[in-house]
């Protein structure tokens, strides 16, 4: 079905709440009840191996379900038998399993490009020969780096790596957050392993997901949830005709949002959602409501949490710590549908520590006390410690606000 257009406009406002009601965010019935809701509410729950609060695939849940047990969480994302699995969506994701066949595009596009000097290499062929025998881990075949260092790594790692884009191996299991590496008949139900569909239909599958997980979003913003014109992800394919074409056929009603330099697009059903209050809470750097786009150019237009909720996140973890705006590892608070201040938090012990703290709004004080003493129990800690606040004048309410939640 062909995309309609429409002179309709809807306000800011608007647009806001459908995209938190959409990442199951909002308090509705239709909400997500478990992490395994979650995933399949948000198509895909980036990973990282930054973990100040907790993981942030861990802080994703907890922010939809409040104190959510991390072993919830883990099974929700990596069981057996699987019913997830990794792969680069919005880049390294856990995806749900059904979603397999629609990434064979991307395994296809980088079979070609990715480290292929490795494919005549000895270690390749050790590799195949301990995957015969069952499921391994980079430390079963030497170990994942050659000295110490982010990116470093062995040959044996670089070649299951290859063979992970490619997708020879399959990893919808970690140990101690290492990743597990298993052959895809031994982990991909068959009916799926078997399952074909050309280009056309997964980018036209991808395209209405992505739509349906953001709620409302620019061109550029469906392309950048599945990184569908992205082409550090694969080479070979004409990305851009076949984003157009799925756009075109996708059914998704175009709008005008106020305040927006670019048109919008959704799902009819989810232009008819109602004020509803969203929960009151803090954000991974790494949540799918606020995903980051690649910055194009020094044009006008502007990053998607920007236009959504006139915040302009950055994410500074790799930023000398004395250049640093908001801190290492700054998480928006979500209330009432709106960003209103933003913590950098840490922990000592069974302190939680608000390194850099700032309120948008300043009225919004019990709301960032409510968001910090829950992220507090949930991660096990009894104290919370302020450091620097601002506004200043927010710091001595914000204490008492906290004292009174205790």
């Amino acid at each position: 079905m062909p995309r309609t257009k429409t002179s309709n406009t809807i306000s800011a406002d608007h647009a806001r709440r459908i995209a938190v009601r959409a990442q199951g965010l909002a308090l509705t019935p239709d909400r997500p009840k478990t992490p395994a809701e979650v995933l399949h509410r948000t198509g895909a729950v980036q990973l990282d191996t930054i973990s100040v609060l907790a993981r942030s695939h861990e802080l994703v849940a907890y922010s939809r379900l409040g104190s959510v047990p991390r072993e919830s969480v883990e099974s929700a994302y990596w069981s057996e038998p699987a019913t997830a699995f990794e792969y680069y969506a919005h880049a390294n994701c856990v995806v749900p399993m059904e979603d397999w066949p629609h990434f064979a595009f991307r395994r296809g596009q980088l079979r070609a490009g990715v480290w292929p000097q490795l494919l005549k290499s000895p270690v390749m062929g050790e590799i195949q020969a301990a995957l015969r025998d069952g499921p391994i881990t980079a430390s079963d075949v030497g170990g994942a780096r050659k000295t110490a260092g982010w990116w470093n790594w062995s040959e044996a790692k670089q070649a299951l790596e290859l063979m992970f884009a490619r997708g020879e191996v399959v990893c919808s299991m970690r140990k101690k957050w290492k990743r597990v590496y298993d052959l895809p008949e031994r982990c991909i139900p068959a009916d799926l392993l078997a399952r074909e569909h050309a280009v056309e239909e997964s980018y036209l599958y991808l395209v209405r997901k992505a739509a349906r997980a953001l709620g409302i979003g620019t061109r550029r913003d469906i392309a950048n949830y599945y990184m569908l014109l992205t082409s550090y992800v694969g080479r070979g394919l004409d990305r851009k005709r076949l984003f157009d074409e799925a756009m075109d056929a996708s059914g998704l009603v175009e709008v005008q949002v106020e305040g927006w330099d670019e048109p919008a697009f959704a799902h009819a059903d989810a232009l008819k959602t109602k004020p509803t209050p969203s929960r009151t809470t803090l954000l991974s750097p790494f949540d799918s409501l606020i995903w980051a786009e690649p910055r194009i150019g020094n044009g006008p237009l502007r990053a998607r949490a920007l236009r959504l909720f006139d915040y302009d996140m950055l994410f500074e973890p790799y930023v000398p710590k004395e250049k640093r705006v908001h801190g290492y590892f700054t998480m928006p608070l979500l209330a009432d549908n709106r960003i209103v201040g933003h913590v950098d938090p840490g922990r000592e012990g069974k302190t939680l520590i608000a390194r850099n703290l700032a309120l948008h709004d300043p009225t919004q004080i019990d709301a960032m006390a409510t968001a910090l003493r829950e992220a507090t129990a949930w991660v096990n800690c009894d104290y919370i410690r302020l450091e620097n606040v601002t506004p200043r004048s927010a710091a001595a309410t914000l204490k008492r606000a906290l004292k009174q939640t205790t």
